[in-house]
């Protein structure tokens, strides 16, 4: 089995909107957790504050700088994600197909790498 990280991205909304997102936590989302703790996929899952609450942290300019916010400004940020171990690909798009928030986001599966380093991709140049 191999593990595959569900990125959930959503447009931050307040309000009825809001309220009426919250109306299904408690029963959709925890039936779709609790069907796949049973079918032993569920490895973590989890629920981010919105972007409001974020610091960026950076050293590109070679001083490290922290900043309030997200690092970029889209119309969705990331919301949560699902980390599971899954068979292959199809089996991982099989849950992200089943994730409330499809029906007003979007759903990035992404395959974990099995070995832990580097933690800096290769395409982003060396680290000073």
């Amino acid at each position: 089995m191999s593990q595959y990280m569900l990125l959930l991205y959503a447009t931050e909304v307040e309000g009825e909107e809001l309220t009426e997102r919250e109306s299904e936590i408690p029963t959709i989302w925890s039936e779709l957790n609790r069907s796949l703790e049973e079918a032993g996929l569920l490895v973590a899952a989890g629920r981010l504050h919105p972007t409001a609450t974020a610091t960026t942290v950076s050293a590109i300019s070679g001083e490290t700088e922290l900043t309030d916010g997200p690092f970029a400004i889209t119309k969705e940020a990331l919301a949560g994600y699902y980390l599971i171990e899954a068979g292959n690909l199809d089996q991982a798009l099989g849950v992200a197909k089943r994730i409330p928030l499809t029906r007003y986001g979007r759903v990035e599966v992404r395959p974990v790498a099995s070995d832990p380093v580097p933690v800096v991709p290769s395409w982003a140049g060396p680290v000073e």
